[in-house]
């Protein structure tokens, strides 16, 4: 593979991110929802989310040929996949399924970002189906980096390669052979000139696993890829074809991040998320802005925290304060900045934003702090 292919894709996915949120705020302004099955997506980086917790995604950049997928409440097939690129270089695309954020893109609800110390488990189920007459990877990527960013290349990418079929390979070379989650596979390791890979190729065809993508990154970890104070930041499936791909199907795609892990005295170690939120906010015509604070109302410290809410229709973030926010509107999650990532019990922090809205105004209602509701004050 050539070593661009993942920079494109990621750099290409942007584009994806603003259809979303295009599509997201159409659906709202009509009384639709962006989780319907048996959705067909031939746009470029098309995407939609399905179980209100995950986003499905076309993600074509690596050729001008039609690509088309079907969406159902479970997974995707595509059923269109024309044309074809050297097996020697990237890929035509990666159409996939993710939890965490993609680029600014973040799916509903999630807890990821989440620093590496505080995961305790991440358990994860995916099932595929394969055809014949195409040249492809089954591709399970995980996504970490030292800082909680939801836009932009990561530092290090986890690949498991569920299945390989033709003459394609993972980036970088072989470097031996590894036991993780009590199968056996072949490890390569490279960078692709905008982060680090560390493949994990399957020696035989797996159609279907139940996982804890923890195991894999402990292995980044123990690497030197990765320490436990970087974060997770994206969980994905799906494929990358090279040539055809029609019928190539995610049947079912889970993944779930406990929060909880690290040891005593771990500053990444965090508390329950039980919580207070105060939202007070300026209106004008047409523009807003929010000042948001959170209060850690459990026992324990919160030590990185996402807030996750919907804002109503019409309305969307133009810019914001003290905290990074992955969508400018529908379902939004704030991530902590650097100087505000440790709630005390009983403590606060505070974020802001500035916005434009439509219609008559309403404040979101109802925000959960690392995927646990949170009170109104």
């Amino acid at each position: 593979m050539q070593p661009s292919r993942h920079q494109v894709r990621r750099t290409r996915a942007l584009c994806g991110a603003l259809l979303t949120t295009f599509v997201a705020l159409a659906a709202l302004l009509t009384g639709a929802t962006t989780s319907q099955a048996d959705t067909t997506i031939c746009e470029e980086f098309g995407s939609t989310t399905i179980q209100g917790r995950y986003v499905v995604q076309n993600n074509r950049w690596g050729t001008s040929a039609t690509q088309c997928i079907s969406v159902t409440n479970s997974g995707f097939r595509i059923t269109q996949a024309d044309g074809s690129v050297p097996t020697n270089g990237a890929p035509k695309s990666y159409p996939s399924v993710f939890n965490g954020c993609h680029y600014t893109n973040c799916s509903p609800g999630t807890n990821l970002p989440a620093r590496l110390s505080s995961i305790a488990s991440a358990p994860s189920g995916i099932s595929y189906s394969y055809v014949s007459g195409a040249v492809y990877d089954a591709a399970y990527d995980i996504w970490l980096d030292p800082t909680p960013r939801t836009d932009g290349v990561n530092r290090t990418e986890i690949m498991i390669w569920f299945n390989r079929v033709g003459s394609v390979q993972p980036v970088g070379s072989p470097v031996g052979s590894a036991t993780v989650g009590g199968r056996q596979w072949q490890v390569w390791s490279g960078n692709n000139g905008g982060n680090d890979v560390l493949s994990f190729v399957a020696p035989s065809t797996i159609d279907s696993w139940n996982f804890d993508v923890m195991d894999f990154v402990r292995q980044a970890v123990s690497r030197g890829l990765a320490q436990n104070s970087w974060y997770l930041t994206s969980i994905q499936a799906g494929f990358e074809p090279w040539q055809n791909g029609a019928g190539l199907a995610v049947n079912s795609f889970s993944s779930t991040v406990n929060l909880g892990g690290g040891t005593p005295g771990d500053p990444g170690t965090p508390g329950p998320a039980a919580c207070k939120v105060a939202y007070g906010t300026s209106v004008w015509q047409d523009g807003f802005t929010a000042d948001v604070s959170v209060t850690n109302t459990g026992s324990s410290p919160v030590n990185g925290w996402n807030l996750a809410f919907t804002l109503p229709s019409g309305q969307r973030i133009t810019n914001a304060w003290n905290a990074t926010v992955s969508s400018s509107t529908g379902a939004v999650t704030a991530t902590n900045a650097a100087h505000n990532a440790s709630i005390a019990p009983g403590g606060q922090v505070s974020f802001g934003f500035q916005g434009t809205y439509g219609g008559s105004f309403v404040k979101p209602a109802a925000f959960s702090l690392n995927g646990t509701a949170c009170t109104s004050a």
